[in-house]
C-alpha cells in the first residue's frame, strides 16, 4: 500500500492501494476497506483514485459521499 499524503494533516486515511477497478483503503485502525465498481460504483471509485492521488479530501469524501456503500473490509 501507498501511504496517503494527508495536505491538510487532519485524515483517517493513512494509506491507500489503487487498481483498474478497485480502491483499498486504510484508516488508522486496522480494517482496509475495498471499493470497486460494484460498491460503491465506477464514478466514485474514480473519484476516490484521484482524490488519494492528491493526498487530500479522501476522508472527507468517504464520510459524506460513500459512507458504508464499500465491498469488503479484512
Amino acid at each position: 500500500m501507498r501511504r496517503y499524503k494527508n495536505i491538510a494533516r487532519d485524515s483517517g486515511v493513512t494509506a491507500f492501494e489503487i487498481g483498474n477497478d478497485y480502491i483499498k483503503v486504510k484508516f488508522r485502525g486496522p480494517e482496509i476497506y475495498i471499493y470497486n465498481y460494484i460498491n460503491p460504483g465506477r464514478e466514485r471509485v474514480e473519484i476516490m483514485k484521484s482524490l488519494a492521488l492528491k493526498g487530500r479530501g479522501l476522508s472527507t469524501f468517504i464520510s459524506q459521499e460513500v459512507r458504508d456503500d464499500y465491498y469488503s473490509k479484512s
